[in-house]
Parts: structure tokens; C-alpha cells; sequence
């Protein structure tokens, strides 16, 4: 005898992240210590190495739980290679990071596949990461079903929840990526996030792509979701404009480096270093 389909109510219970970690507020959730991500210049008939482009280098800080940390920095700063680099997209040429305590570069089968769950991100360009082939039904359940987080007769069931709690509409998991905006199309790639339970959202660039009004949505989103699912955010922009309104704390980055850190307040009103002012004074102001 087959199952019955669950309720709305039931497939939230069933995507309901558990709190970060299960200890104190204080114990860190993400660690990066003395992160450098180098690449070789290569030169000459034989290719050998003449230097390196040090993209990330000598990178050190720490996030709790439910912390939102912008990482803010012009293009080419090494932001995004460095949450590649978290990621495990992009090979570490020294330094460590760890996440809950564990050594990210060290995971291998199920510790490793746990790290996939429990990291997940969302990027600039949601037309790219999309499958166009694939329906929103088949997009948000793909990672659960193969996790084995639910089982197929409850797909579009946990489905129609993730819609819903990033402001759409339940019968659009029926359609293509195609037939959506752009502004859309992140909240489905933000409710694909959310499908595996995750503990910490990486977002690379999450809203540049989008009108500044669409853009507003989408962070009041991301702030309603945090609270909701107790989730952390490192939040990469290139405009320290934006983390003005999500970042609990924040780090400015230049030429692979980190030049001034600290609580969002106190970065945004009194910067330090000339390089974050020169950002602050390029941010668009009304009147």
C-alpha cells in the first residue's frame, strides 16, 4: 500500500534546518587560518613555474553560528576564490579551514559528502546555474532524493513548501527556468539551497545581478530565511553598500588580502584603512 503524499505542513517539518551546532553560541561554525590560494605562472617551452598569482593570501578569520559576515571587496580581490576555495572548488596551496571543527581539506566519502549537505551556495547568475532542461520540481528535489532526505512520492510536497517560503507560488515547480525573471530564478536557486538542510549559505554575489529594487527583495528574503532556519551567511559583494543591511560583521579584501575587519557598524561609519573609504564614497546616494 503506497504512502500518502504529505501535507504542507508536514514537508516543512521535513526541510526544517536543525540549530548550527549543539553547543555554545560562541563555538565557531567556519575557521579559515592562514588560507593562501596561489596560481602558478607558467613560462617558457617546458612550462616551468616562474611565480605565482596570489588570489588568496595569508587569509585568517572565524564565523559563529547565525552569523551573517560580509566579505566585501572590488573584482579581482579574491573574494570569490576564496569561497571557492571553502568550497573545495579550487585546490588551497597552504592554510586550513575548518567547519563544526572538522578539517574541510582532509573530508573524504561520508564526511565529505555531509560538508556538501551542510555548505551550500548560492551564485551571481541564476540563468547559469539552472538547468533549463529540467523542471523547478526536478531542480529542488534532485539533491534530496539522491541524499535520501525524502522519498519520491513526497517530492512535490516538500517542493511546494521551499516555494513558498521564498515567495512563489506552488504550481511553479511545474515550469522551466525559462518562464521566470531574473529575480525569480534566485529565489529558486535560494530555495534549492535550502532543500538539503543546509547550516551555512556562502552567497557569491547573490543580488548584484538584479534590479536594486528586486535586489532589496531578495535581502529582506535572505534576512527572514536566517532567522527562520538559524542559518549563517558569508556574504561576498563587491558593493559595501549592500552588506549595510545584512552583515553582522564584515572584512574588506585587497589584492588577496584582508585589510580591515570588524563589526558592520563601525567598518561602514568609521572605516580605517583609505581602500574601504574609497568603497564607501563609491556607493550611489539619493540627494
Amino acid at each position: 500500500m503506497s504512502e500518502q503524499p504529505l501535507s504542507l505542513e508536514e514537508a516543512a517539518a521535513r526541510i526544517k534546518v536543525k540549530p548550527a551546532i549543539p553547543s555554545t553560541p560562541n563555538t565557531p561554525i567556519l575557521e579559515v587560518e592562514d588560507l593562501n590560494t596561489w596560481f602558478p605562472i607558467k613560462k617558457g617551452i617546458f612550462a616551468r613555474t616562474a611565480g605565482y598569482v596570489k588570489a588568496v593570501n595569508g587569509v585568517t578569520f572565524s564565523m559563529k553560528p547565525g552569523e551573517t559576515l560580509g566579505v566585501v571587496g572590488e573584482s579581482g580581490c579574491g573574494k570569490s576564490t576564496l569561497s571557492r576555495t571553502i568550497l573545495r572548488l579550487e585546490k588551497a596551496h597552504s592554510g586550513s579551514v575548518r567547519f563544526m571543527g572538522n578539517d574541510v581539506f582532509s573530508m573524504k566519502g561520508e564526511a565529505l559528502q555531509q560538508y556538501r549537505r551542510d555548505m551550500q551556495v548560492v551564485f551571481q547568475d541564476p540563468h547559469a546555474t539552472l538547468n533549463p532542461r529540467h523542471s523547478i520540481l526536478d531542480i529542488l528535489t534532485e539533491g534530496m532524493l539522491v541524499h535520501g532526505l525524502i522519498k519520491p512520492n513526497e517530492a512535490q510536497d516538500v517542493a511546494a513548501q521551499l516555494l513558498q517560503d521564498v515567495g512563489l507560488q506552488p504550481d511553479a515547480m511545474h515550469r522551466y527556468p525559462h518562464a521566470f525573471s531574473g529575480g525569480q530564478r534566485q529565489r529558486i536557486c535560494i530555495a534549492r539551497a535550502l532543500a538539503l538542510k543546509p547550516k551555512m549559505i556562502i552567497c557569491d554575489e547573490a543580488v548584484s545581478a538584479l534590479d536594486l529594487s528586486i535586489r532589496a527583495q531578495v535581502l529582506n528574503l535572505l534576512m527572514e530565511l536566517k532567522e527562520k532556519y538559524s542559518l549563517a551567511y558569508l556574504f561576498i559583494t563587491h558593493d559595501i553598500g549592500v552588506v549595510e543591511h545584512i552583515a553582522d560583521n564584515i572584512i574588506v579584501m585587497y589584492k588577496g588580502e584582508i585589510v580591515e575587519r570588524g563589526a558592520a557598524t563601525d567598518v561602514l561609519l568609521n572605516p580605517q584603512e583609505a581602500y574601504t573609504q574609497r568603497l564607501i564614497a563609491a556607493v550611489p546616494r539619493v540627494g
